[in-house]
């Protein structure tokens, strides 16, 4: 069974940087792809950025293009969503989600697998 764990999150002021880490077990995760969301209160759950763990080729909505970067470490089975020059609007709960395959997918629907989420609060 496919588990991911999120961790990283916290509160942070405007234009500042954080770190999010999404830990995957019980798969091998060479044929997976990893999605990050996110979910401000009151709004859907949208989508921030996406990889692949075989090549590590990307894909970031136009939101976050050029302030965040997600990358994989083989090794730890571990994916990371840097976020740079961060904005009150990002405020939201960040989960990262896995499903097995290798075609970009951007939709919530699409994916089998979710982590619990973590809290990212930046403030004006």
């Amino acid at each position: 069974q496919v588990q991911l764990v999120e961790s990283g999150g916290g509160l942070v002021q405007a234009g500042g940087s954080l770190r999010l880490s999404c830990a995957a077990s019980g798969g091998t995760f060479t044929s997976y792809v990893m999605g990050w969301f996110r979910q401000a209160p009151g709004k859907e759950r949208e989508f921030v950025a996406f990889i692949r763990w075989s090549g590590g080729s990307t894909y970031y909505a136009d939101s976050v293009k050029g302030r965040f970067t997600t990358s994989r470490d083989n090794a730890k089975n571990t994916v990371y969503l840097q976020m740079n020059s961060l904005k009150p609007e990002d405020t939201a709960v960040y989960y990262c989600a896995s499903v097995k395959g290798l075609a970009l997918r951007v939709r919530v629907s699409e994916y089998d697998y979710w982590g619990q989420g973590t809290q990212v609060t930046v403030s004006s």
